[in-house]
């Protein structure tokens, strides 16, 4: 039996080479035990979508089995969700997580705030992924989007109640970190288990925190290296060049950009 090691990428991406070596036909398992559910059994018929190159590698860097933890950061429409969550049931279809967990903060985007919004927790935070909800919808059927939450295979976790938790066999997306202090960044990663990947997602240009009160680009800035690399922590950044929502997007995405710089 023969498996690819990765060498250590810049970004996460850049200069990849690869290298075959051979293992004995039969190895120990040493790994740990850990409570976990059983993994579902069923299996999702995941569209393929026209990913960049870059797009490509993410996936391909982020399905290894020594990748614990991506950093996604890029300006609107380059996919970073979409990549998130075709890689979340991507894990759930071989049978490597037993759930997908996702994570977002309450800030909205507007600069006029909707106020107190009625319901249970559920029907709270509900209204925060519709993102997720969209994406599903592109990637899956509905009769498999319904088969996952019949089976409770998604799951919502307020970054407001993440402290105390552990995740375990988990594929974990925190989606807009942007949004996120330092210390709520923290308490997200530490609550990483075994056998879990996570990916934080977030694009500094468009955080709806005060002035300085976002943790996501120190984050990124911080494990941007590779002694991160080495624990298993990629960071990438994705560019105009992987916007793939659409030409108009890309569009307005240059000229906000033009029109911010103008105003520094």
């Amino acid at each position: 039996m023969s498996h690819k090691k990765r060498s250590p990428r810049k970004s996460g991406i850049s200069n990849v080479s690869e290298e075959i070596q051979m293992e004995p036909a039969e190895k120990k398992d040493n790994s740990p035990y850990v409570a976990q559910r059983e993994k579902i059994d069923f299996h999702l018929n995941i569209r393929e979508l026209p990913w960049t190159e870059k797009q490509k590698a993410i996936i391909e860097l982020f399905l290894h089995k020594d990748t614990k933890l991506m950093i996604l950061k890029g300006p609107a429409g380059t996919s970073k969700t979409m990549l998130s969550m075709y890689l979340g049931l991507t894990l759930l279809n071989m049978k490597r997580v037993s759930d997908i967990v996702l994570v977002r903060s309450a800030v909205e985007s507007a600069d006029n705030k909707l106020g107190y919004l009625p319901g249970d927790l559920s029907e709270k935070i509900g209204v925060y992924l519709t993102p997720f909800n969209d994406k599903f919808a592109e990637l899956i059927s509905e009769a498999d989007n319904k088969r996952l939450d019949k089976d409770n295979r998604i799951k919502i976790c307020p970054i407001n109640f993440a402290r105390g938790l552990h995740f375990a066999v988990k594929f974990i997306c925190c989606d807009e970190a942007q949004n996120l202090t330092l210390r709520e960044i923290h308490t997200l990663m530490s609550r990483m288990g075994e056998f879990s990947k996570m990916i934080i997602a977030g694009d500094s240009e468009q955080s709806d925190l005060p002035a300085g009160k976002s943790g996501f680009a120190a984050v990124y800035d911080s494990f941007n290296n590779e002694e991160a690399i080495n624990n298993g922590v990629y960071c990438v950044e994705l560019t105009e060049e992987d916007i793939v929502r659409s030409e108009f997007v890309k569009y307005i995405t240059k000229k906000f950009k033009e029109i911010k710089n103008l105003h520094k």
